[in-house]
């Protein structure tokens, strides 16, 4: 859905982005990670066609972002909400939803009905007949999510959607963007939140002015170290070889290791592989006394790749 080639943005002196290049999938979602100023921003705003590029490729649905006429139909694909909501504040917010989707050419009853769908998804329906001026941050940044998806598009774009938001509203939003998941739609979201875009994104690139790295949450933690699963035992002495022999039958590619008095085993998948970990473990005759998931984050991934990036 989502093409990049060699993208470079420049201003004057400074390079924004450099030389990017990545892909996203139709009814995938991206997460874009990265410190301040590390072209998130930018590159969100060269694939919405608002700025230009200073060299190498991008397209969306196979129109080019660079060609006048190509980037009028990526306008009518794609929903953008930026960190800045820019509503019209006198008016209601079903008059906010249904100036936009004039705009983008909806007929009625689609508009309508589109209109009231998402505020009702949002928990605004209620509200439709208010100022969007008298709305709090949250109310507003839900408006400003409504309006982006008010003529269907097929390509959303969130930079930093809970920014500042309370948590209420923040867990709002954030639902809202899982169940867009299941609605086909290619998502990119610019976050700082590493615990949001870990329960929200199915890939992750992590940006630095250029592309430091990119995979899924999990194969990110696992590239700067396995994460292991602990075991803690009553009289590991007693039950030792029988309890690694019994991990080993269940997990032959895993490491398993005595440490004090826990097993220590390091697995691809250590959340699932737990279940039968203890079922094996108990069969073999041993007393567990607690067990636990320990290891590298996507934090630790973070803050060590892009160190490497610098």
């Amino acid at each position: 859905m989502i093409e990049v080639r060699n993208l470079t943005k420049r201003f004057g002196p400074l390079t924004a982005v450099d030389d990017l290049s990545l892909e996203v999938g139709e009814s995938e979602v991206l997460g874009l990670l990265g410190p301040n100023g590390a072209g998130k921003t930018t590159t969100v705003r060269m694939l919405c066609c608002l700025i230009s590029k200073t060299s190498g490729e991008a397209r969306i649905a196979g129109y080019d972002t660079a060609k006048a006429a190509e980037a009028l139909q990526i306008r009518r694909l794609v929903g953008f909400v930026s960190d800045n909501v820019g509503l019209y504040e006198e008016l209601s917010a079903y008059e906010n939803l249904d100036f936009y989707g004039r705009l983008y050419g909806c007929r009625e009853p689609q508009r309508a009905q589109s209109i009231r769908r998402l505020l009702t998804m949002l928990g605004l329906w209620e509200k439709r007949d208010s100022a969007a001026g008298t709305f709090s941050k949250g109310m507003k940044q839900k408006l400003a999510m409504a309006r982006a998806l008010v003529h269907d598009p097929r390509v959303f774009f969130l930079d930093e959607p809970t920014a500042n938001l309370d948590p209420e509203s923040a867990r709002t939003v954030r639902d809202f963007i899982v169940e867009l998941k299941h609605d086909r739609r290619t998502i990119v979201l610019n976050t700082h939140n590493l615990a949001e875009a870990q329960r929200i994104c199915d890939r992750i690139a992590i940006l630095n002015t250029r592309l430091v790295a990119t995979g899924t949450p999990e194969e990110l933690e696992r590239s700067v170290g396995r994460r292991r699963l602990l075991v803690r035992l009553d009289d590991i002495d007693r039950i030792r070889d029988a309890a690694l022999a019994a991990v080993r039958a269940v997990l032959p590619a895993a490491e398993v290791s005595v440490e004090g008095d826990q097993l220590s085993i390091a697995a691809d998948d250590p959340d699932a592989a737990t279940p039968d970990v203890m079922q094996a473990v108990i069969r073999a005759g041993a007393r567990v006394r607690s067990a636990g998931v320990t290891g590298a984050s996507l934090e630790d991934a973070y803050l060590n790749l892009v160190g490497r990036g610098r």
